[in-house]
């Protein structure tokens, strides 16, 4: 199996690169020792020298992002690098991370050696901005969403359904078996962008902490919006609430989610968040504007409106009786097992 990534974690101890793609091919893998899978990372890590991650080669081509003859040249060497890898070891089948430059290389590729190819749709690429699927024209059995929303977004922005779901999973293995004090009352993890509104999550504390003057909160990120979002802190008078982390492994991270009660997550769009779901596992509720799958998943909060996240996060944290179990939607494994299946 080759894989088409716009990223890859740049060694074994990259955790924050992508972890739900990381987790997905160790998976693979796992259920399939015999698997060998290739890994072509277009744009990121930073160089062109090939290295092997627990047991899988990785090919780095540098693209970081250029355009114009730059991506051109790009697209030529990716299409070298598959003829050798197909003459060398015969190509079963494609899988393209994202609905972009990688579906475009693996498309044109498969449909010209007669393979199989599928794209997993896993965020903004169903959006109509993209104007990936106008060139590449990827037929409906070649396409995976990761959630009810995307496969319905895709199907409304590009007039064609996605013809498979394969939604995210856990990897049980990461987390720490021994239960912690939830110590921490809010959580937030994430990209600090402008689509994440983390400036809503430091409003909704503020009012959160009107109700409940002792709550703890930890926002755990890096990006553009830092400086903005600390100084909004530091206007708050939130300083001594709100603790900003910075980005941490991935280990870390979940060490924090199992210490909390509540991640509050305000982005205004979102595939399907698997820190949302690992949040869940680790004990936490989850409270989201963003509503993933058309079944409810329990003890996630789907909130319209400001107002109704702070009425929600207070109503969790003060009720004496709120249970902090583990709550599995997809383990890992079950996830690779479906997309195996639509390999064979």
């Amino acid at each position: 199996m080759v894989i088409l990534t716009p990223g890859f974690a740049k060694d074994e101890t990259d955790s924050t690169c992508l972890p739900l793609q990381q987790q997905l091919v160790k998976a693979l893998k796992e259920i399939n020792p015999q698997l060998t899978i290739i890994i072509l990372s277009f744009q990121y890590p930073y160089h062109t020298e090939k290295y092997r991650w627990f047991n899988t080669m990785v090919f780095p081509f540098n693209g970081r992002n250029k355009g114009g003859l730059p991506r051109l040249l790009l697209r030529r060497k990716l299409n070298a690098a598959l003829k050798k890898i197909h003459a060398q070891t015969p190509i079963d089948g494609l899988l393209s991370f994202w609905y972009g430059e990688c579906a475009l290389v693996g498309h044109r590729f498969a449909d010209k050696h007669g393979l199989r190819h599928f794209c997993w749709i896993l965020g903004q690429d169903a959006k109509k901005q993209n104007s990936y699927p106008r060139r590449a024209s990827l037929r409906s059995g070649e396409l995976i969403a990761l959630s009810d929303f995307l496969q319905t977004e895709f199907e409304r922005n590009h007039g064609i359904k996605p013809g498979y779901l394969i939604p995210a999973g856990i990897d049980a293995k990461q987390f720490n078996a021994t239960s912690q004090e939830r110590n921490i009352d809010i959580l937030g993890v994430g990209s600090l962008i402008p689509l994440k509104q983390y400036d809503i999550f430091i409003e909704t504390v503020t009012a959160i902490k009107k109700k409940l003057p002792s709550i703890k909160a930890v926002l755990i990120g890096n990006g553009p919006e830092m400086e903005k979002l600390k100084y909004l802190i530091k206007k708050s008078e939130l300083e001594t609430t709100i603790t900003v982390t910075g980005e941490l492994s991935y280990t870390e991270v979940l060490q924090w989610m199992q210490r909390a009660k509540l991640l509050l997550h305000p982005s205004s769009y979102e595939g399907f968040s698997g820190v949302c779901l690992e949040a869940l596992y680790a004990g936490s509720h989850v409270i989201s504007f963003c509503k993933a799958m058309n079944q409810e998943i329990e003890h996630w909060h789907i909130v319209k409106s400001k107002e109704e996240m702070k009425e929600k996060a207070i109503s969790i944290l003060k009720h004496p009786a709120t249970s902090y179990k583990r709550v599995t939607f997809a383990s890992m494994e079950d996830i690779a097992k479906k997309m195996m299946g639509l390999f064979l």
